[in-house]
């Protein structure tokens, strides 16, 4: 038994292969200058002037220019004792941006980085897909195997060091001559397609994480800026009347739902059957802050409008719910999404009932039915008080959240089929993928409706209900999928979005002018800037910070 050890190590042994760092450092640099950015090189064919042979030389100097980019940095990086670390880690960030890259053509910058470190576990799970296993495999099993097999000899520290320094001076070198030789293609390439390099592996994935860290320490300690300090409600009720009732105001943040798929803005399937039979207000020119979660909901919330919006500062400053607050109002957030994004951090949370969970969810993701159960649940404890304060209710939905859209909806709004019943979305054919995406439409839409139903029942209350959604959503048109793309250069699908307002008979009565005035401007343009100023207004909250020319309540005819 003992005379057979040898032998099975030196069979071992054969598997390997000896290579110096450099070496090393040069194959790991062309296999990331190379199989895990084929969509950087396609936008960059894409954009060049040059056809034919010219074309393909001018595609190798620039895959030359970036081999000798990441050889220089991992020359600088990588050693003998951390070498095998340094790759595995780069090989690894590669082909998850790669997977986004190519399947999803999500481009990976700092907001995307942000909406990663922001998600839950089960928005991550949605993720995972036959697709995304099988290049796994292709991008980081097999090059890890391959790295692992690599033995590194040791090497005199002043080889390793000339060889070190040399490579440097000689890709220095390679870099400035191409450059120089292109430099009237890239020069007005870069410039007016910023986005092109968070296509190129993974060096977008560094960038964005280093921004992001900048920014989330940046952020550390900060104390809180009180804003709105003056905020005060205004005595408009008349007493003894049926307008001499308390407030009832249910936001609805809605998630990933665009205005284009929405039958009220004109498409031509029917998305909306339980709406359109209401009396509601739609916007239907309505854009978005950003086109990511983690940017809209605080934006919208800041009082800070989209071209002045200052992240850094809306994490540490008072906003829309401490003004509502401070003038009087139970402000309250129930969410059924990842969070309120520090937007709720000081008003009162409602956790969703247990009992509600047991029927609604699975395996931790619930349907949004559970929203109406839960303000129901809520509702029924004001009905103990028997002088109940105004209320200012925020309800966070799961909506349309990709890329796993056939999980958003029961069985019973499964309307357009055949549907994609998968979230490996870039496989599915482009009909199945918008029925899948219809159908949270569709059942987005028997949410609100149910909601202003029980609305209508609340005779202790005035009540309203405003929906807007976060951002929208891409489902394959120009070869976008999902959303987080940069703002300028995003298309209509992630910036349009819905916004959909009602009100009860009692609170048009208290507030005559309301309606007439909304009703001029559904279809001019509007944007969330204009939540903060105009809902605090609906409210009857007066404050400085109120800004006019975004209150909708300033904008009205006479």
């Amino acid at each position: 038994m003992f005379a057979d050890f040898p032998y099975h190590r030196s069979r071992t042994f054969k598997l390997s292969v000896a290579l110096s760092v450099l070496q090393f450092n040069a194959m790991v640099a062309f296999w990331l200058a190379s199989a895990v950015n084929i969509p950087f090189y396609q936008a960059i064919a894409a954009l060049s002037s040059y056809h034919g042979l010219a074309a393909a030389i001018f595609l190798l100097a620039t895959g030359l220019i970036i081999f000798a980019y990441y050889l220089f940095a991992l020359q600088l990086l990588s050693w003998r004792f951390n070498a095998k670390w340094v790759a595995g880690v780069l090989v690894v960030m590669s082909a998850m941006g790669n997977y986004f890259v190519s399947e999803l053509g999500i481009d990976i910058n700092q907001g995307q980085i942000l909406n990663m470190m922001q998600t839950d576990l089960h928005e991550m799970l949605d993720l995972v897909s036959w697709r995304a296993a099988q290049l796994s495999v292709l991008t980081i099993i097999l090059p890890l195997l391959v790295i692992w097999q690599v033995r590194l000899p040791k090497a005199s520290i002043k080889t390793v060091l000339l060889q070190k320094l040399l490579t440097c001076v000689a890709t220095l070198a390679i870099i400035a001559g191409l450059v120089f030789t292109y430099y009237g293609q890239y020069a007005p390439m870069f410039r007016e397609h910023r986005n092109l390099k968070e296509k190129l592996n993974p060096n977008n994935s560094i960038s964005g994480l280093l921004s992001y860290g900048k920014h989330y320490f940046k952020l550390e300690d900060k104390p809180l800026l009180h804003y709105g300090t003056d905020a005060k409600m205004t005595g408009t009720t008349m007493t003894g009347t049926a307008t001499d009732l308390p407030r009832l105001m249910v936001l609805v943040v809605g998630e990933t739902g665009r205005a284009e798929s929405f039958s009220l803005n004109g498409y031509h399937r029917d998305t909306n059957p339980e709406l359109a039979k209401l009396d509601v207000l739609n916007f239907s020119n309505v854009a978005s802050c950003g086109t990511e979660t983690a940017v809209s909901v605080p934006c919208m919330f800041s009082g800070m409008p989209r071209q002045q919006y200052d992240a850094s500062l809306a994490s540490h400053r008072e906003g829309l719910l401490d003004i509502a607050k401070r003038a009087g109002y139970e402000v309250t957030w129930i969410d059924n999404n990842s969070g309120c994004k520090r937007t709720c951090d000081r008003v009162s949370r409602f956790g969703l009932p247990l009992a509600d969970k047991q029927r609604w969810c699975n395996n931790g993701e619930c349907y949004d039915d559970i929203l109406l159960d839960s303000v129901d649940a809520y509702l029924s404890q004001l009905k103990n008080k028997p002088h109940p304060a105004n209320q200012l209710i925020v309800l966070h939905q799961m909506g349309s959240h990709g890329p796993a859209y056939y999980k958003r909806y029961p069985a019973a709004f499964q309307k357009f089929v055949p549907s994609c019943d998968t979230n490996a979305i870039q496989n599915c054919s482009h009909a199945s993928l918008i029925n899948s995406y219809d159908n949270t439409i569709v059942y987005t839409d028997h949410i609100l409706a149910g909601l202003i139903a029980r609305l209508k029942q609340q005779t202790g209350f005035q009540t309203g209900m405003w929906y807007v959604s976060d951002h929208g959503e891409s489902t394959g048109e120009h070869g976008l999928y999902l959303h987080g793309a940069p703002y300028v250069l995003a298309p209509s699908q992630q910036t349009h979005v819905p916004m959909i307002l009602w009100f009860s008979k009692a609170w048009q009565q208290q507030q005559p002018t309301l309606l007439p005035c909304l009703q001029q401007q559904l279809g001019l343009p509007r944007s969330q800037d204009n939540l903060f100023p105009t809902l605090l207004s609906v409210l009857h909250i007066n404050t400085r910070v109120i800004d006019p020319q975004f209150n909708m309540l300033s904008l009205c005819h006479a």
